[in-house]
């Protein structure tokens, strides 16, 4: 598109994370401005799997973090060896949701990102009904290869988005550090911009 940039259509299938049976079909579009910002992303997907359901694991994932006795601390998820504990497994499913939101901030047309690893992970015990953990997370940068280290905070309460602060460190030089407050969902992106924590 002259003086806008380039826009991609999109028709992709999505699966669950955990299951992998398939979760529907949906269409986007993506624009990448010609100016250096996040690309805008309009996207409409049809369910196939269960909203109930979705709501109810949810749930499930939900109070089993709430119930614990101490706070959820862990580091190197996956290990050296690709494995995850599987009482690790939804703070991992956490991290990748959480993620997601800091891969779209930085994608470009030639660069995309991976979740490499958790380093570490830490809850926050609230007085409200919302779960919080300090995450450090390692992306995969492609396709340079690098790796970015960025700190995230994550804020859930089940049926609402998930609330996402971030800081990734620089990279080389005349690198701008990325940082911002999102809210994501399955129902896409917002773009609310919000300071450092």
């Amino acid at each position: 598109i002259p003086e806008s940039g380039h826009k991609y259509y999109l028709q992709f299938s999505t699966e669950d994370y955990r299951t992998g049976e398939d979760a529907g079909n949906c269409l986007a579009t993506v624009l990448f401005p010609k100016k250096k910002s996040r690309p805008v992303v309009s996207i409409k997907c049809s369910h196939t799997k269960d909203q109930k359901k979705i709501q109810e694991e949810d749930n499930k994932i939900y109070q089993w973090i709430r119930h614990q006795s101490k706070p959820i601390t862990a580091n190197n998820i996956p290990d050296s060896y690709g494995n995850i504990e599987p009482a690790l497994e939804p703070v991992w499913a956490l991290a990748v949701a959480g993620s997601s939101s800091i891969m779209w901030e930085k994608s470009t047309e030639t660069l995309g990102y991976f979740l490499a690893q958790v380093k570490s992970v830490r809850q926050w015990m609230r007085k409200d009904d919302f779960i919080e953990f300090d995450y450090t997370v390692l992306l995969h940068e492609m396709p340079t290869q690098e790796i970015i280290s960025c700190h995230m905070r994550l804020t859930w309460l089940p049926g609402q988005p998930l609330k996402v602060k971030h800081f990734c460190a620089p990279q080389g030089p005349g690198a701008e550090p990325g940082s911002g407050a999102e809210s994501g969902s399955a129902a896409g992106p917002s773009a609310e911009k919000g300071a450092s924590f």
